[in-house]
Parts: structure tokens; C-alpha cells; sequence
């Protein structure tokens, strides 16, 4: 497991020096290294368990690594497809910039992918989770020339890593409630024997909706839901490569794995009302598929439309996930596999559009079938399964979606119905978008189109692979309706179906889950759901053009727009930011330590607020002497006479009398050292004050009511401030004081060699930091002294 993780960045760090010799053949070598890590995760097929290297054991984090059905089938997408699309970039990328870069970047990323299939732990699941947004904002902004690239990469980052830090606290708070960072295992969280009791103590602790709430939108943010949705179509400008297997098959999928992985803790079992979990996942889920189907209709790049088709089939996969039967996991295991198939498939085929007729626009292009009947004949395989025309693959998917709404409706009623209304509402949009890409290859072609030439071997031979797969996964079902042969995926889907069941089902199932996948056989209202989708698709796509101008026109209104709140929120940060700077950066001492004395102020005393800090009661000690009261009479009155002093010089002077009144109080409390550190650094500072206040003018001169409110407001909270610290502070009474140690005359006297406590920690236990100190005294008094000669004999200004 190690080794699978680590050698894609340890290919990447070579990577540079290997395209120095290979040149554009570098694409085959970074294609070998996934083929390698794809034969690592097949070598782990069928075994289940955990691996643990020691990483920050004081915090208890580790490098924790876990084998189940999920990270298997997210391990097999992130490496087999990793190989095809390296091996396609031989062709795409040639003779384009940056191509060092771009290949250690996408190895980097295949390693950060597997990283979060596998990982067993929340702290490092969460580091490559990141690692996954820093390359692919590499990715997304390869073409850095472009204005577009650089806008898209800074939304995706911008985005996709602020929902990772949503996530992390998410995590945080569950290690509050379990006491652990471990996801399996013995103490792990997520393990069936945990789980439920995790699940019990963060309802007990009041943190499962915070918890599951964190958690969902660093999920929706990495798998682009509503309204988190709108990076991914921006992304399309980055290479096609980078597009079918980041933003189709693999990264986009990594919200979606982290729903599955945590939908046993947050699931409960048995509820008889919608639990949470369903509410959150498949509302959020269903919005999605419909929201995003219907833009991928208005788009007019076929890039474009097959990025919300994306998010759009990333929705099903959400929504499936957050219905709470079996159905729900069925439908979300199954989809991860048919989406990357064929979406995968279909990106390179809108690369080998791109690449050989010249254009993305929808508009542009018909007829493809003439030119490029093998990609047609991908294209056909692919475009079907996507609408989810039976016996294709993603057919059966999409049934199990309806199973699962249909299911849900009829166990909790009411409003539940709708459910089941808008999985075909949303379907519909899907079965005409994955049509109208379709029909790129069929009908007249346009008269400004010329002859596409075919794509190399290299570039038709990956989305063969991806079509010929997924059309495999389609004939299994219709060998497994006839009873010809069961499906050969039935038993690793079963696998992934079981990773996410809750605690409940694990406990009831004596043997793996059996998932089977077939045509209808009869009316069921999975069956009559699909019909209903096809048929009225059909009749819609007579009038799709109307639909795809009346979509664009509503988009004309700005708050309909998701881009519009995104770049308004951005842009106008950064028009707030320039009209606050001048107010802020005025180059006056005064407003600097205006604003960091407030905010230290508010920081400190809200802190003690939400912390519930007590203030301990106080008076005057019991060896209050008039002559200590005499002292801090006058230090008081020294402090209040700085308040009022008319001119800078006496200001000083009145300070100094606090400074010089501290020293007395020492010397009173029997603290002579402490008075004679006090009394030379007292009197440095009055030396250096006079010295700097030569140079300045000698009146304060006028100040304005308001500002000298604010000083006084703001002098009083830095008091109240230091005052309730300094209470806080000095009430504590630790079990262990250190000062047992030093009264302790084995350590004192004879390892120390000293009978004066003070001197035994100044000279033994503190000899560097005294030492310091005295050169930091010794330096700015020899400082003092340079500038005082320099100026006798006017060397200074």
C-alpha cells in the first residue's frame, strides 16, 4: 500500500529530468507508472483490512492506509483510467507548452488520489484530499497565458479548498466526540463495531448536525453541487486529458467516495421519520441532477454541456447515497463505476472533436459519423448510456435511483413524493442533453465544417477501451436478464455496496451483499419511472432548440446565475479591500496600534467570553503597608497625569514616574534584583524617549474630541484587558508547580551550588536566556551611548 501511494510522487518528482531524455514519449513512461500502481490495486482484490505507519504519534496521527470494496473501485478509476488518458495525452499534447509540467502534475495527482481512496486516517485523508486541489489547480491552469485559465484555476482552488477546510473541521470535531483520528481499526470510527456508538456520542456531545453539516460541504465543494457547482464548467479550460480524468472520473468522484465512506457513521438505522443524513444527501443530490441537467441544455460547448453533465450525474450519485436503503447504496456504488465509463469516454471523444474539426461549438458541428465512424460508433455506446436508454450501462443505475426515490416516497409519505417527481423531472434534462451530443455525429454536416481528419491510434485507442467497457457493463445485465451468465462485476460492486452500508446491516448480513443488475421483467415503478423518462424525452426533443434559447434568456437575469454571486462576493471583496486600505495603511503609528490594540483587545476578551472564564474575587493583600499603599497612590496618580500632560517631554516624565514608583514596590516587597532590572531599564527607555523627542515638536497640538473618546474608550478596554488577564492568570494553583523543584535542596544547593533561589535560576536554569538578556541591556546601552557621542560631535542629524 505504501508503495502504490508513494510511487506516482516519486515518478513525479523525476519527471522532469525524464522529459529531458523522452521528450513527448514522457507520456508513455507516466502511463507505465499508472499501469504499475493499477497492477498494485488489482494485486489487492479480494483481501479487506488496514496498514499503519507511525507518522505524528504524540497526536496521535498516522499514516493509515485501509483495503474495502470503495477504495478499491476509486483505486481501479484513479489508475486504470490514469493510464488511458496518459497514454491518450501522447497525442493530444503534442506540440503543446509545458508538458514537463504537465505530466508531473497529473502523476502528482494520481498519488494524491489514491491517497484519499485508501486512507485510514482523518488527519492524512485530509492532506491528500488538499494535494488533490493544488494539482488540479495546476491542471485547470496550464494555459498560463490566458485570462480564462487563470480565472478558472483560482475559482476551482478558491472553492474546492475552502470546502476542505470545512471538512477538517468536521473532522475535528468528531476526534473531539471519539477521542481518535483513526477511520479503522480497532478505535476507528467508521468500523462496524464504532460506528453506532461514534454516531451516539456526537448526538450526545449536540455536534452531529455541525459534524455532518462541515463534512457535506467539503464533500458538495470537491463534487461540485448546488451552488457549489460552478468551478467545474469553468475547468473545461484545461487540456481534455485533464478534463476526462480529473472532472469525470476521478477528482469530482472523491466527494462522492467521502459520502459513501462516512454514510455508515451519519446513517442511522430503523427511523421511522426522514433522518438527517437523507435529508441533507438527497435533496441536495436531486437539485443537483435537475439544476445542472437543465444548464448543461443551455450550453453551447460541448465541453460545457458535458461538465454539467457532470456535476448533473455527480447529483444521482449523491442523491443515491443519501437514500437510506440498500437501494440508495446500490445506486450510488454502481453509478461511480458506469459515470466514469462512459464520461470518461466521452471527454475524449470531445477531445477528438476539438483536435481534428477545429472547433467545441455545438453549433458548428453535425454529420461526425462520415469522418470519425469509430468515435461515432464510441460515441453512440457512451451518449446512450449517459440518457440511460436500456440495455446501455447507465440504465441500470439510473433504475436503481428510481428504486431508491420511489422506495423512500412509499416509507415516509407526504412531501417524500416528490422525490421520485423530480428524479424523472431531472431525467428528462439528461436524456436530452446526452441526445443532442449524440447527434453531433448524425444529420447534415454544416457547411463551414471540412473534412476532419481520424485521430492517432493514440488518442482512438483509450476511449475504445472506456466504450467497450462500458458496453460490457450493459451486456451483463441482458446476460443476466436471459440467465445466460451472471455479470462478472456483480460480486466486486457487492463489495463497494457493503463498504457503505450502516453498522445495522453489517451486523444482519451473514455473507457479502449480493448485488445483481438486470432488464426489467415485469412493471415496476423503477421500470414505469424509465419509460416515463424516455418517452417524454422523445417528444421534448422535437422542440430542444426552443428549450436551449428559453434556458439562455432566464440566464440573462443575473441573480438566476450562480457566476454572478461568485464573481460579485470576489470582485467586491477586492473593491472593499482598495477602498480600505487607505484608511487602514495611513503610515500613522497611531492607527496601527489603534487597530492591533482592538483587535488583541476584542480577540482576548471575547475569548474569555465564549470560554466562560470566571473572574476570581480580589482585594488588597493582607501585608498592605501604608507605605505600599503610598507607592501605588502615586503610580496611580503618575498614570493619570500622562493622560493629561501638555507636551510630549512632560508626558515622558510623568510615564517615568510609574516606571520609577514599580521599582519602589519591588524594593518594598523584598525584590532588590527586580528593582535594579527595573530601575535601568526605566531609566534606558526615559534616556532613548528624550533623545527621539528632541527631534519632534515640543506640543502635542490640537486632537479631536472623537478621536480622543476612541484613545480613551480603547485605553480603558487594553486595561480591562490586562487587568482580568492578569487575575485569570496568577489564580491558577497547579498540582506540580515548578517551584517545588527549585526548593528542593538536593536540586538547589547541591547540583546548583547555590542558596539564593532567584540566582540558581537566573544563573543555572535560565544562563542562556540571561545571557541574552544582558546582551540585548549591553547592546542598546552601548547603542545609547554611540548615538550620544556621535551627536557631540555632529556626525548625526
Amino acid at each position: 500500500m505504501l508503495a502504490l501511494v508513494m510511487l506516482p510522487f516519486a515518478a513525479a518528482v523525476v519527471t522532469p529530468l525524464v522529459y529531458r531524455v523522452l521528450r513527448e514519449r514522457t507520456a508513455y513512461y507516466a502511463a507505465a507508472v499508472a499501469l504499475a500502481c493499477f497492477g498494485m490495486v488489482a494485486s489487492q482484490l479480494g483481501t479487506s483490512g488496514s496498514v499503519s505507519y507511525q507518522w505524528i504519534p504524540s497526536l496521535g496521527v498516522s499514516l493509515q492506509f485501509y483495503v474495502d470494496g470503495l477504495s478499491l473501485l476509486i483505486g481501479f478509476l484513479a489508475s486504470g483510467v490514469g493510464v488511458l488518458i496518459l497514454t491518450y495525452s501522447g497525442g493530444y499534447m503534442h506540440g503543446e507548452p509545458g508538458k514537463a509540467k504537465y505530466y508531473t502534475a497529473l502523476l502528482a495527482f494520481m498519488g494524491s488520489m489514491l491517497g484519499v481512496a485508501f486512507s485510514a486516517d482523518l488527519v492524512s485523508l485530509f492532506v491528500f484530499w488538499e494535494l488533490t486541489s493544488l494539482s488540479s489547480f495546476i491542471l485547470i491552469g496550464h494555459y498560463t497565458d490566458r485570462r480564462s485559465s487563470q480565472y478558472a484555476a483560482r475559482k476551482s482552488m478558491l472553492i474546492t479548498v475552502s470546502g476542505g477546510l470545512f471538512m477538517l473541521i468536521g473532522f475535528l470535531l468528531i476526534n473531539h466526540v471519539a477521542g481518535t483520528f483513526a477511520m479503522f481499526g480497532p478505535s476507528g470510527i467508521l468500523s462496524p463495531e464504532n460506528a453506532a456508538m461514534t454516531n451516539e456520542q456526537l448526538h450526545a456531545a449536540g455536534l452531529f448536525v455541525p459534524a455532518l453539516a462541515l463534512i457535506a460541504v467539503g464533500a458538495a465543494a470537491k463534487s461540485a453541487q448546488v451552488p457549489l457547482h460552478i468551478w467545474l464548467p469553468n475547468a473545461m479550460e484545461a487540456p481534455t486529458p485533464v478534463s476526462a480524468f480529473l472532472h469525470s472520473a476521478t477528482m469530482v468522484k472523491a466527494g462522492v467516495y467521502l459520502i459513501g465512506r462516512f454514510r455508515p457513521l451519519f446513517l442511522p438505522e430503523g427511523v421511522h421519520v426522514i433522518p438527517d443524513w437523507m435529508l441533507l444527501f438527497a435533496v441536495l443530490g436531486l437539485v443537483t441532477m435537475t439544476i445542472t441537467a437543465i444548464l448543461a441544455v443551455a450550453a453551447t460547448d460541448i465541453k460545457e454541456l458535458l461538465a454539467y453533465s457532470t456535476a448533473s450525474h455527480l447529483g444521482l450519485i449523491v442523491a443515491g447515497f443519501g437514500f437510506a436503503s440498500e437501494y440508495g447504496a446500490e445506486t450510488g456504488a454502481f453509478h461511480i463505476l458506469n459515470h466514469a465509463m462512459f464520461k470518461a469516454a466521452l471527454f475524449l471523444v470531445a477531445g477528438i472533436i476539438a483536435h481534428e474539426a477545429g472547433t467545441r461549438k455545438i453549433k458548428h458541428l453535425g454529420g461526425l459519423w462520415r469522418d470519425l465512424p469509430i468515435t461515432a460508433a464510441i460515441t453512440v455506446v457512451a451518449a446512450l448510456g449517459m440518457a440511460g436508454v436500456p440495455p446501455f450501462n447507465g440504465f441500470y443505475s439510473k433504475e436503481f435511483l428510481f428504486e431508491s426515490a420511489y422506495h423512500a416516497a412509499h416509507v415516509h409519505g407526504g412531501l417524500a413524493w416528490l422525490f421520485p417527481v423530480v428524479a424523472v423531472f431531472g431525467s428528462i434534462f439528461t436524456f436530452l442533453y446526452s441526445i443532442r451530443f449524440l447527434m453531433l455525429f448524425f444529420g447534415e454536416k454544416p457547411k463551414g465544417l471540412g473534412h476532419v481528419h481520424r485521430p492517432p491510434l493514440t488518442m482512438l485507442v483509450p476511449p475504445a477501451i472506456l466504450g467497450t467497457i462500458a458496453a460490457l457493463i450493459g451486456l451483463g445485465g441482458v446476460t443476466d436478464t436471459f440467465g445466460i451468465a451472471p455479470s462478472a462485476l456483480n460480486g466486486f460492486v457487492g463489495s463497494v455496496v457493503e463498504s457503505t452500508l450502516p453498522p445495522a446491516a453489517h451486523a444482519e448480513a451473514a455473507e457479502a451483499v449480493h448485488f445483481s443488475y438486470h432488464l426489467p421483467t415485469s412493471v415496476t415503478p423503477a421500470a414505469t419511472m424509465s419509460a416515463i423518462t424516455i418517452a417524454v424525452g422523445l417528444v421534448a426533443y422535437q422542440y430542444y432548440d426552443d428549450l436551449h434559447r428559453g434556458i439562455n434568456r432566464l440566464l440573462t437575469v443575473n441573480p438566476l446565475r450562480a457566476n454572478w454571486w461568485y464573481d460579485n462576493a470576489v470582485y467586491g471583496l477586492n473593491d472593499a479591500s482598495v477602498e480600505t486600505i487607505p484608511h487602514v495603511q495611513t503610515g500613522l503609528l497611531r492607527t496601527y496600534a489603534t487597530w492591533s490594540l482592538t483587535a488583541v483587545t476584542l480577540l482576548a476578551l471575547g475569548g474569555y467570553a465564549a470560554a466562560g472564564v470566571a473572574l476570581p474575587s480580589f482585594g488588597f493583600a493582607a501585608g498592605m503597608t501604608p507605605s505600599l499603599a503610598l507607592v501605588l497612590g502615586v503610580a496611580v496618580v503618575g498614570a493619570f497625569a500622562v493622560s493629561i500632560a501638555p507636551s510630549h517631554i512632560s508626558g515622558v516624565l510623568t510615564l517615568s514616574i510609574l516606571g520609577f514608583m514599580v521599582a519602589i514596590f519591588y524594593i518594598l516587597a523584598d525584590a532588590p534584583d527586580l528593582a535594579l532590572t527595573q530601575l535601568v531599564v526605566e531609566t534606558l527607555t526615559l534616556v532613548i524617549f528624550l533623545l527621539v523627542l528632541d527631534r519632534l515638536p515640543t506640543f502635542y497640538g490640537e486632537i479631536k474630541r472623537s478621536r480622543a473618546v476612541r484613545d480613551g474608550v480603547l485605553s480603558l478596554a487594553v486595561g480591562t484587558t490586562v487587568f482580568v488577564t492578569v487575575l485569570v492568570t496568577t489564580v491558577a494553583d497547579p498540582a506540580n508547580s515548578i517551584a517545588q523543584t527549585f526548593l528542593d535542596y538536593g536540586v538547589t544547593v547541591e547540583e546548583a551550588g547555590g542558596h539564593n533561589i532567584v540566582n540558581v535560576i537566573l544563573v543555572d536554569f535560565r544562563g542562556f536566556d540571561t545571557m541574552g538578556e544582558i546582551s540585548v541591556v549591553a547592546m542598546a546601552a552601548l547603542s545609547v551611548l554611540t548615538l550620544i557621542a556621535m551627536r557631540e560631535r555632529g556626525e548625526t542629524q
